[in-house]
């Protein structure tokens, strides 16, 4: 990671307008994010984080406010977002949903081939590259998102909750293998998740936002070397404080949203 910064987002304010009024879902956002920096978004249900990673990703537009991504390379997308579920294309095969990216790039048939067999091996997917995702386990689904978002090389790596359906066991095994393709091609990733030990596990640093309109009202750094195993962050007595914080401040929040609704 280099302190050099990717993302700076200036004043970003996000509010939709309906017939009845309007409703704030993103206010004041301030934030920079580092080339290579994997840091993870955690707050509340509807707190906009989801919003957040829409404006970045160009799907949604800010009411107010900026943000920029610095690109090293023109050629390159500036982003890849990964989603919760129902990221891949269904009439494609798995060889086809990871190729897509580079296809519609028009990148040299040579560099498709290469690119996409590397990441398929890399994900564990080599074997399973002719199947069509009704064939496939939501794991193996998600692998099939992060192995297009990695293959497709993007400036920058969004990724909403990805592994939120899936069992521990295979929640552990795709942290796992995201964390050796980050580590591998030193992406700057924007991370929302809802379990703090995965924020714990994965991030270089955890933004906490405020219940809805959504603000980052405090960032915590993770001090602890990688790798990290799980096992380590529960026994831990420093990230053992960190996940007290963090759970304190989600209950802070659901309660101040609940108290302004009645």
């Amino acid at each position: 990671m280099s302190n050099k910064p990717k993302i700076i987002v200036t004043n970003l304010t996000k509010a939709f307008y309906k017939k009845q009024g309007s409703v704030t879902a993103l206010d004041d956002i301030t934030l920079t994010i580092n080339e290579g920096e994997f840091v993870c978004l955690v707050g509340p249900s509807g707190c906009g984080k989801t919003t957040l990673l829409r404006i970045l990703a160009g799907l949604e537009n800010p009411s107010i406010g900026d943000f920029t991504i610095a690109t090293d390379n023109e050629d390159r997308p500036l982003q890849s977002m990964v989603f919760q579920e129902r990221g891949i294309i269904p009439w494609l095969t798995v060889e086809e949903n990871v190729a897509f990216g580079l296809k519609m790039r028009h990148m040299p048939k040579k560099v498709i081939k290469e690119r996409t067999a590397y990441y398929l091996k890399k994900t564990g997917l080599d074997k399973f590259s002719s199947l069509y995702p009704k064939e496939l386990s939501g794991g193996m689904k998600q692998r099939v998102s992060i192995a297009r978002a990695f293959a497709n090389d993007p400036e920058i790596l969004l990724m909403d909750e990805p592994f939120a359906a899936l069992d521990e066991q295979n929640k552990f095994i795709l942290q796992a293998e995201l964390l050796s393709i980050w580590e591998e091609t030193g992406k700057t990733v924007l991370f929302i998740t809802h379990s703090i030990d995965e924020a714990l596990l994965l991030g270089d640093r955890i933004l906490l936002m405020s219940s809805q309109p959504g603000k980052i009202i405090r960032e915590i750094n993770v001090e602890m070397p990688r790798p990290r195993r799980i096992e380590d962050i529960r026994e831990d007595s420093v990230m053992a404080a960190q996940f007290i914080e963090i759970w304190h401040h989600l209950q802070e929040e659901v309660q101040r949203s609940r108290r302004e609704e009645d």
